[in-house]
């Protein structure tokens, strides 16, 4: 795995919490059904995996992470829930631990972005899936994020966002690719589609400027900006930016996603 440039800084367990099947995964929901398994790749704090275990139950759901104290933020969602039925487990989505054809449906969300080898990923998340069965991932398109008012300070925001995520070894504009890169890893039977976030209301910017406005100061990807060449100014500037846009009415934003359904 690359380095996974966001944390788990509490602002961003934020984002991350926020993110339901309906709003990061509804291309998927047409294509479960009860009693199947599933298993869901780079499960994060678990609020995605949670969703997914509703619409699948009776059937097995795991819940994958790189590391147990990453793991544990998913299992602690799932327990609150009071969801039975998830598994959890600790691995590697270029080495998975499973036999061919041992789930149903296979599930990533935003987690190509941040691998070494997304083709190798996708092929080995192929091997598990049963023939027949889906292989479902999305991830945001960072060089196609669009916003307004134009600030110069969010301009570098971005360009240092991707600059540190490829200095990690990973691809932030992985949303434009997950087509190509499942053509690659031997998939023939691919939907492509795409959707987005978007941030207009005044909630929505609060919560969203505000939240990177803190990541950018105290999350991992602050530790790893300075490190790639930025100074404190320069991120207290970005930060300054993030809480402007968040307070113009006038505020916009959307982040779009690619998206694959791949038939195994």
């Amino acid at each position: 795995m690359a380095t996974y440039t966001h944390g788990h800084h509490e602002s961003v367990l934020r984002s991350h919490r926020w993110r339901t099947a309906e709003n990061s995964a509804a291309y998927l929901l047409p294509h479960l059904s009860s009693g199947i398994s599933l298993l869901d790749v780079g499960c994060g704090p678990g609020t995605i995996t949670a969703d997914l275990a509703a619409h699948v139950t009776p059937g097995r759901v795991v819940a994958l992470e790189q590391t147990g104290p990453a793991l544990d933020l998913a299992r602690a969602e799932i327990e609150r829930r009071g969801l039975t039925g998830v598994e959890f487990a600790v691995g590697d989505v270029h080495a998975l631990d499973y036999p061919d054809g041992t789930f149903d449906v296979v599930h990533a969300h935003q987690v190509l972005q941040h691998v070494t080898d997304p083709v190798a990923a996708l092929r080995e998340m192929r091997r598990v899936t049963k023939k027949g069965g889906v292989v479902a991932a999305r991830d945001s398109d960072y060089a196609a994020f669009t916003w307004f008012p134009q600030l110069p300070e969010l301009d570098g925001w971005l360009a240092l966002y991707q600059r540190v995520a490829r200095g990690n070894g990973g691809e932030p504009d992985a949303g434009r690719r997950l087509l190509s890169w499942a053509r690659e890893a031997g998939f023939t039977e691919v939907t492509a589609t795409a959707s987005v976030w978007c941030f207009a209301n005044d909630e929505d910017r609060q919560w969203w400027g505000g939240m990177w406005a803190e990541r950018i100061l105290k999350s991992d990807m602050s530790e790893m900006s300075r490190k790639a060449g930025a100074s404190a100014s320069e991120l207290q500037h970005i930060s300054a930016a993030w809480r402007r846009w968040a307070d113009d009415p006038d505020g916009w934003m959307i982040i779009p996603h690619g998206e694959v359904l791949c038939r195994a």
